[in-house]
């Protein structure tokens, strides 16, 4: 994808284009919140949410920007404006640790590329208003680019707390003929409301609805990364970049408790009857709350610096009289967090479920709450080559490797829990080989396998313990160990062209199948211990992701249409002992009454993965001025997330239709607008299960949404929304 794309899509964020136009992508929602979805491709996550395993590297400039505390990825830092190309690699080991499903490479633009300059301005539906200014050029050998942007969104659900979007991106550039030098800088400060799931009984009544609130997120990025390319000779070159990445997160959310007042009612217990202590570990809190029902407010902040960077050298001679393109590198990236977290006993308003603090902190680590005080350092080093040989001038065959070694170190900053403190190592070599035949001039097949490697997270080594679960991710409490996952992808298909060019028909296709099967795949479950919120990371043995890929672009004269279609099967290939509490389909432990589980077999399929994923879209250029367009979505059926023997109904298919036109008022002025969801579809972008029986009182009353009674919880897609803008160049 280029810039143009994301402009003809007149998109109101970044994804919703990737999603539109790339294969195989699908995107998810934990959050509520449009600028904060999961990236889904090929049954693998990119994700914002800490706690997603995740399973694509993303890259910006050459930078890996998964963050170093639970590899997550903030599309919200990423100025839509400044992005110059987009391309997605389903299996390449070069890109690194973590890239088990492939890797997303984002490239931004510079004065070189980019000259001129734009502002933009748009709104709409739920109080958004986005602008956005943009100007690059250069004098000579110098370049200079910048790009701001700014968005607010009030949002669409009740109580959804508004979302507030500040980023920028500046380059500055200098080349002569041999050497090109960047710098480049990226800031953010983003404040972003979230509003998750929602009971299915809750949603039946009102769309909009929500659970516990608040549930906010402040995002803070200071990104300055500076590279260099230099040709030595007409076939030696040298790439490198080194960078410095701040990030700041801080996360409230308000949530259920398993605090209740103690068998006496004179003070208040978390648990099986444990009490909750004050601060510094007593005494134990009195109850002073009287019927008020109990929450409790979850707050973690994560404070990461990272920084490190990659030497990279190629070469093209001639072997044997054949072309040949070597490329071989090393890279080192190293992140210190410091990260805390605190709950804090609350009392819910029973008539919006509002979670207030109380100013009691709960202090009890059997029960799983204590706070945290946690440094994590992390040190990835790799070292990689590949080489590209032209058997014929028809016929060229890939191989290489790169060579991964993982440190991870997490210490207790608190003197209190020593279970947390470890050092964790993980190396492996991953092999690369493919191949690719040209048929005709417009036919070509490819082949390849290839092999990567994720090392658990520090977010996932700290919480890996069944017997001391956490509220993921505030509280960490133990570090047994995770074994790293390991996939083996295979993947072949043939791609061709029709035609000679867009005026008279141009036919660009592509069809293709994938395998991957992972090992020591790593998975969230919950924990039989605490409220629905408590839960672990644990190995789960082999995954297997293994589908196909069709995709179709045409243009003709004023006309362009796309389709494309992914089929996953997404299964596990071991058999698995999950604790599931919420599970209606659950067994019950035959010695135990509280807890509950599920036996997983090989072939379950694993819950989040629509099988089916089919795009379309077309546009036509009514005019030389006026262009209309529309594009459909549909995503199958998944099973809801906790279903891991797929026994309960599914998160239903749908299907989504969007509609967007433009008309140029003059050469450089364009009016724009785009309606999303025309058809007004009620749908669920995902489900999951929840802990029934409503909040207890700190009292005698009775338990506040006692009457929800399905265990099913879902996240609802956004309904009819319609923007209309205007940008203008100069």
């Amino acid at each position: 994808m280029t810039s143009q794309d994301f402009s003809h899509n007149y998109s109101t964020n970044f994804l919703d284009a990737v999603n539109r136009k790339l294969p195989g992508v699908s995107l998810g929602d934990q959050t509520g919140n449009p600028f904060q979805r999961n990236l889904d491709y090929r049954g693998f996550t990119a994700s914002p949410v800490q706690g997603t395993p995740q399973g694509i590297a993303v890259y910006q400039n050459g930078v890996r920007i998964n963050e170093s505390w639970g590899d997550v990825v903030n599309w919200d830092f990423i100025p839509e404006k400044a992005i110059d190309s987009v391309a997605l690699f389903p299996n390449n080991p070069v890109f690194g640790l973590n890239a088990i499903g492939g890797a997303l490479s984002i490239q931004m633009k510079n004065g070189f590329t980019y000259q001129g300059s734009e502002a933009e301005l748009f709104g709409g539906s739920y109080g958004r208003v986005q602008g956005s200014v943009q100007a690059g050029g250069q004098r000579d050998n110098i370049s200079a680019y910048a790009a701001f942007e700014s968005a607010y969104d009030r949002g669409w659900r009740d109580y959804a707390n508004s979302s507030h979007i500040n980023r920028m991106y500046v380059d500055v550039g200098a080349r002569n003929d041999d050497t090109e030098f960047h710098v480049n800088f990226t800031g953010a400060s983003n404040l972003l409301g979230n509003v998750a799931a929602t009971p299915i009984q809750m949603l039946d009544q009102r769309w909009s609805s929500v659970y516990t609130w608040p549930q906010t997120t402040l995002l803070q990025l200071a990104f300055v990364n500076a590279t260099l390319n230099h040709n030595f000779s007409d076939t030696w070159s040298f790439q490198g970049n080194a960078y410095f990445r701040g990030f700041r997160q801080t996360h409230v959310d308000g949530n259920g408790t398993d605090a209740h007042a103690c068998d006496g009612g004179d003070s208040l217990c978390i648990g099986d009857d444990l009490p909750i202590f004050g601060p510094a570990g007593g005494p134990s809190v009195p109850n002073t709350l009287g019927n008020a029902f109990l929450g409790e407010v979850d707050r973690n902040r994560a404070a990461t610096n990272s920084f490190g960077g990659t030497a990279q050298l190629t070469n093209s001679d001639k072997l044997f009289g054949h072309d040949n393109h070597v490329v071989m590198g090393v890279s080192v990236d190293h992140g210190n967090t410091k990260f805390t977290a605190t709950s804090e006993l609350g009392t819910i308003d029973p008539n919006n479920l509002f979670v207030t603090g109380t100013g009691i902190f709960i202090d009890q680590p059997d029960a799983g709450l204590a706070p945290v005080d946690l440094r994590a350092t992390n040190t990835y080093t790799g070292v990689y080559l590949t080489d590209t040989f032209d058997v014929t001038n028809r016929f060229s065959v890939t191989g290489g490797g790169r060579f991964n070694y993982a440190e991870i170190d997490l210490q207790d900053q608190t003197g209190t829990n020593p279970l947390l403190n470890s050092n964790n190592r993980f190396q492996r070599f991953n092999p690369v080989i493919g191949g690719t035949y040209k048929i005709t001039p417009n036919l070509t097949f490819y082949a390849g396998y290839s092999e990567a490697n994720r090392a658990p997270t520090p977010l996932e080594l700290g919480c890996s313990d069944p017997a001391r679960p956490c509220v993921i991710d505030s509280f960490l409490v133990s570090d047994p160990p995770l074994k790293q996952v390991v996939s083996h992808t295979v993947e072949a298909g043939f791609r061709g062209s029709w035609g000679r060019d867009a005026r008279t028909g141009m036919l660009t296709w592509g069809l293709g199948a994938f395998h991957t099967l992972s090992d020591d795949d790593i998975i969230r479950v919950q924990s039989p211990i605490g409220t629905g919120n408590f839960g672990y990371f644990q190995n789960a043995g082999q995954t297997l992701r293994q589908g196909i890929e069709a995709k179709l672009d045409y243009r003709v004269d004023r006309w362009n249409a796309y389709a494309n279609y992914t089929f996953i099967d997404a299964t596990y290939r071991s058999a698995n002992t999950l604790p599931a509490p919420d599970n209606p389909n659950a067994l019950t432990d035959p010695n135990n009454d509280d807890v509950r589980f599920i036996n997983v077999k090989p072939g379950d399929h694993i819950p989040g993965i629509p099988a089916h994923r089919f795009k379309a879209g077309v546009e036509y250029l009514a005019t030389d001025a006026w262009k209309i367009g529309a594009d459909v979505n549909v995503v199958g059926s998944q099973w809801l997330v906790g279903d891991d023997t797929n026994q309960s109904p599914k998160v239903p298919a749908y299907a989504v239709v969007n509609l967007h036109t433009s008309y140029k008022i003059t050469p450089n002025i364009e009016v724009f607008g785009l309606i999303n969801n025309v058809f007004n579809q009620h749908y669920y972008l995902g489900g999951a299960f929840y802990e029934t029986g409503g909040f207890a009182s700190a009292g005698a009353a009775p338990n506040l949404m006692a009457q929800l009674t399905d265990p099913r919880t879902f996240v609802p897609g956004m309904p009819l929304a319609a923007y209309a803008g205007i940008r203008a160049k100069f």
